[in-house]
């Protein structure tokens, strides 16, 4: 069995293991507080926790060891068997946990850190059912997403979604409806897509010098608000 040591990182390894530290907070958010989220760092066994989330599950806060888990997986890393590992443990208490360990690479292709996620399994159901309610989730936002194939549907759905709202929207004046509808795809990040006037210009059947000139007035009024 060869023993592991501890990673000398560079400043490049140090920003790329950084760099997961908004991944955990927004897994944090998303998965709620049945999920612990970890990101260890292997500069220093002794104190490897660089970042953590719902630690109340295993105890630990930023700066505990690495786990003795985490020092065998890393074993087999370094022989080359796996990148990642799903199993389940229990924590101090005895409460199960669902687990899973995925390598962080840094220069060379070195591993410089972990990221682990423990679902805690005794949490009861209709918590977990309730955290993904969007009437009851915290800080939660409810959004319409558009899932295609291509751009060209993604453009072409989006169109027809803004033209049956504002068509449909009395209180918009008959002048301004082309207006506002291309307001709406550009807020939407419609026109960050390659090609997406020309055919925003074939689906209206406006010029796109039109379509230009209230994404321009469009801009500066953002701007000035």
């Amino acid at each position: 069995m060869k023993l592991m040591k501890q990673v000398k990182l560079t400043k490049t390894d140090r920003q790329i293991l950084h760099s997961y530290i908004p991944v955990l907070d927004g897994l944090a958010n998303y998965l709620s507080s049945c999920y612990e989220l970890v990101l260890h760092s292997l500069e220093d066994f002794d104190h490897s926790v660089i970042c953590i989330y719902n630690g109340e599950h295993t105890g630990r806060k930023v700066g505990a060891p690495i786990t003795d888990l985490a020092l065998k997986m890393l074993e087999q890393i370094e022989e080359g068997h796996v990148d990642s590992l799903v199993y389940f443990s229990r924590n101090a208490k005895g409460e199960p946990l669902k687990s899973t360990t995925l390598a962080i690479r840094g220069e060379g292709n070195k591993v410089i850190g972990l990221l682990c996620i423990n679902m805690y399994m005794n949490v009861p159901l209709i918590d977990m059912i309730n955290s993904y309610v969007p009437d009851s989730a915290l800080n939660s936002h409810s959004f319409t997403e558009t899932y295609t194939q291509n751009p060209d549907e993604l453009i072409e759905s989006t169109l027809e979604e803004e033209k049956l709202s504002v068509l449909s929207d009395s209180t918009i004046l008959p002048s301004n409806k082309n207006k506002i509808i291309i307001e709406r795809l550009y807020d939407k990040g419609i026109f960050q897509l390659k090609d997406s006037v020309i055919k925003v210009e074939k689906l209206m059947g406006i010029s796109k010098n039109t379509i230009y000139m209230h994404i321009r007035n469009h801009k500066k009024n953002l701007k000035e608000n």
